[in-house]
């Protein structure tokens, strides 16, 4: 009895290649997909289920499938891809340098206009001078991938 090729250990590597590459070039765009990535998570779930199907039937089934080499070869390369994943997000995103001209805590920031909730521009300048009706203003700087 010929044994049968094992290809989920294979299929499992791609598709966890194929979540952590359509991160990076696809997914990161857009914020639903980038501040949490679920998506790559599902993919990255979906890989391992496959390479650990394939491992599984190797192991079981010797005498009808292969890939008792390749098999875990593969699903070592998954969790390496998962791995390094969970790095460049999580740690390495978390290494950004802060912004060399950017304000510092109790430091006066810059004189800036901007277009208020009507569309007529606001200077700060103005707002911290009492003219609008205040002495404070809270700047708010929301850190992100833009």
């Amino acid at each position: 009895m010929t044994r049968k090729r094992n290809f989920l250990p294979l299929a499992g590597f791609l598709v966890c290649l194929a979540a952590f590459l359509s991160y990076f070039m696809v997914l990161y765009q857009f914020p639903v997909t980038r501040d949490v990535p679920w998506l790559s998570w599902l993919l990255f779930a979906l890989g391992l289920g496959l390479a650990g199907l394939g491992v599984a039937r190797a192991f079981r089934a010797p005498d009808r499938f292969r890939g008792k080499v390749m098999g875990p070869l593969f699903s070592v390369l998954s969790v390496a891809v998962v791995g390094f994943f969970l790095f460049a997000t999580t740690v390495g995103s978390r290494q950004l340098p802060d912004p060399a001209g950017g304000p510092r805590v109790d430091q006066m920031a810059p004189d800036f206009t901007l277009p208020d909730a009507q569309g007529k521009p606001v200077r700060l300048t103005s707002l911290l001078s009492g003219v609008d009706g205040g002495k404070w203003v809270l700047l708010i700087f929301y850190r992100g991938y833009w």
